[in-house]
């Protein structure tokens, strides 16, 4: 019988239950990959928000630009990628607010891990 993965602090897993629980937010971010999709989300967030069914937290999320808020309302990093690119932010920008570090000790910590 596998046993539970240990948890990481600050980070929440992304399992079959986080990913039922963000499927409209995951699907609403993946649709970003379209310019014409992110024009139309610019013009009218809330509207384009209702539009994929977006449950109050991940609106709330959603408006706040609340990148862990994302995370704990079933948003998948690879799907959040999308929306943080609207915002300017890449995945390292994710990963050191999901871990509580500045972006430049994120970095650091992944050379590190590379190089030992």
């Amino acid at each position: 019988m596998a046993t539970a993965p240990a948890p990481i602090p600050g980070t929440t897993l992304f399992d079959g239950e986080q990913a039922q629980k963000g499927y409209a937010l995951n699907k609403m971010c993946f649709s970003f990959n379209s310019a014409d999709q992110r024009q139309a989300f610019k013009a009218d967030e809330e509207a384009y928000m209702r539009s994929f069914g977006l449950n109050a937290q991940q609106a709330h999320a959603i408006r706040t630009r609340d990148v862990l808020g994302l995370i704990a309302a079933g948003g998948n990093v690879y799907y959040l990628a999308k929306f943080a690119g609207i915002l300017g932010l890449d995945v390292q920008d994710l990963g050191a607010a999901q871990t509580g570090m500045t972006k430049e000790a994120f970095k650091a910590k992944l050379c590190a891990a590379a190089h030992a």
